[in-house]
């Protein structure tokens, strides 16, 4: 049921009225539109109207920002939306929202950088990743679309900084493909918290997959990532058979460090408080570890042994100290491999490069995957790898690190035994088992 509420005249007052009145109280012009004067004598103007039944009283704005012709316009319009069945105080709401919509989407792209910075800054690992998004982001992007509406930016837009050149003519995102590729992905995710603010609408212009992809080079990741050159699988009986033959500190830790899989660093710092010789656990804290998570490792009855060969040193707790007690360096590693190879390189990859330490990490995933039944898993919880699947990562402990052990043994002993048969040098790339 509608109605407009009006009185049968309509014009009562006029703009002489409108003005002596003070009387407080609610004076009528008819057709619903009504003076309301408050006791502090404070007017402004009222519209009535009756809409499924129930009255409703809507205002129109104060009498020395809106005359008596205008309010009486005003007060036309919504007696026209009632009579169609459209509540007037609604289409008001709405029309506010609407504005209030239209100025948020005023926000600039550089104000919502800095407000997703901080939303999300809590969550990341350091205060350093916040300081990586906040500079790639004033290097590469604000000087083309910091101070855009966030609302405009759209795919020329992104293009444009993707494809910006620097002083020497080269392009972003052909010279610089890594970074640029990780500032694409911060402007999706600037523009996809923009979205979900309100402050923007519609599809994400910096997506990849089925848009940018169509307008920007694919650059293999491989191409830009430098390999670690490593050694053959079948070859590592023989290498650790020659290690074994060197002395000092630096060789045995280039010798735990392939017993466990582990990295450079990760061996360098291993004190004797993270050893318990007893279970066959080295316990890596998270601080010294790539993903700042507490790393657990089974230790092989070789790699025990070497432990217990290892000399404790006053004043350190390094299994592995320098001559004065500090942590040795990673060129001190990389460097008994150097002096193995002496004048006629023995222990090279295919192309003739010195093998690394880290390049037993990549060994030692090939062996796994070419040599062993266990389960992908199983090799990526050895490396210590962020694995994809969080129901995979409930397997670090429990079973899982007992299948682990068993291949920790089995790699040792492996690795204690020279094969006949060397094999092909397969290099594995810094993504793959970094």
């Amino acid at each position: 049921m509608v109605g407009v509420g009006m009185a049968c005249t309509m014009g009562r007052l006029t703009a002489k009225e409108v003005e002596k009145k003070t009387t407080p109280g609610n004076h009528g012009d008819g057709g619903g539109l009504t003076l309301q004067i408050t006791k502090a004598g404070v007017k402004s103007w009222l519209y009535r109207y009756m809409i499924n039944g129930k009255a409703r009283w809507m205002g129109l704005g104060p009498v020395h920002s809106v005359s008596l012709a205008e309010a009486r316009q005003k007060a036309a319009e919504a007696r026209k939306m009632v009579v169609e069945s459209i509540d007037p105080l609604q289409v008001k709401d709405q029309r506010r929202l609407d504005a209030e919509m239209a100025k948020a989407r005023l926000m600039t792209f550089d104000q919502c950088a800095s407000a997703y910075i901080e939303a999300h800054r809590a969550g990341w690992k350091n205060s350093k990743h916040a300081d990586q998004w906040a500079n790639t982001i004033a290097t590469y992007v604000s000087p083309i679309i910091g101070a855009l509406p966030v609302e405009q930016v759209d795919t020329g837009l992104v293009v444009k900084v993707l494809a910006q050149s620097d002083d020497k003519g080269q392009q972003f995102w052909q010279a610089k493909n890594e970074t640029a590729s990780r500032v694409r992905g911060r402007i999706e995710s600037i523009l996809g918290w923009a979205t979900t603010s309100g402050f923007r609408t519609g599809d994400n212009p910096a997506r990849w997959r089925g848009h940018l992809e169509n307008l920007l080079a694919n650059i293999n990741k491989s191409s830009r990532i430098k390999n670690h050159p490593s050694l053959a699988w079948g070859r590592m009986g023989a290498f650790v058979h020659d290690l074994r033959q060197r002395d000092g500190v630096a060789a045995r830790a280039v010798e735990f460090a392939i017993l466990t899989a582990s990295r450079s660093g990760e061996v360098r710092g291993a004190c004797w408080s993270e050893i318990d010789l007893a279970a066959k656990v080295w316990t890596i804290p998270a601080s010294r570890m790539k993903a700042k998570r507490e790393h657990e490792v089974p230790l092989s009855d070789a790699a025990v042994a070497l432990i217990k060969s290892m000399p404790r040193i006053d004043g350190t707790d390094l299994i592995f100290p320098g001559t004065k007690g500090q942590a040795l360096s990673d060129m001190s590693l990389t460097a008994v491999i150097r002096r193995m190879n002496g004048d006629t390189p023995t222990w090279v990859d295919k192309d003739g490069n010195t093998i690394t330490v880290h390049g037993f990490r990549s060994t030692f995933r090939m062996w796994a995957a070419e040599s062993t039944n266990y389960p992908r898993e199983v090799a990526e919880h050895a490396l210590a790898h962020q694995l994809p699947d969080a129901v995979e990562r409930a397997y670090q402990r429990g079973t899982q690190f007992t299948k682990r052990a068993a291949m920790m043994n089995e790699w040792a002993k492996f690795c204690g035994t020279v094969r006949a048969d060397f094999g092909e040098v397969v290099p594995i790339n810094r993504a793959a088992v970094g």
